[in-house]
């Protein structure tokens, strides 16, 4: 299964240099926020929205090797999988650009229906 993590370039980048991907989320929270595609733009346009410089992680979930709990935390109703420690960067499968819109909404790029399940 596919899921979706966003962040800014910047932040992948880092990952990159270091190996391995550490949301800031991680050391305040305990773990990385991730996402199922159905879930991703609800998450972007109430959190990032008119944040210019965004990507998706397409994340191969059995290749994750930190765990991976599903839980509603806020009480919404949706279960969201959420990375219980660092992200092994080869269970990234794709990295999209994830622009925001004119208005500052997320659409999704169209290169992502092919992750829709």
């Amino acid at each position: 299964m596919t899921i979706v993590h966003i962040l800014r370039i910047g932040e992948l980048e880092k990952a990159e240099e270091q190996g391995w991907y550490e949301a800031e989320s991680l050391s305040k929270q305990g773990f990385i926020h991730c996402s199922l595609m159905h879930q991703i733009l609800g998450v972007a346009n109430a959190n990032y929205k008119g944040v210019e410089d965004m990507v998706m992680l397409m994340i191969n979930e059995e290749m994750v090797k930190s765990a991976v709990v599903y839980e509603d935390l806020q009480n919404e109703g949706q279960q969201f999988p959420h990375i219980y420690g660092v992200l092994n960067l080869n269970a990234i499968e794709k990295v999209l650009d994830f622009p925001c819109n004119a208005d500052g909404t997320f659409s999704l790029p169209s290169e992502a229906e092919s992750f829709i399940k």
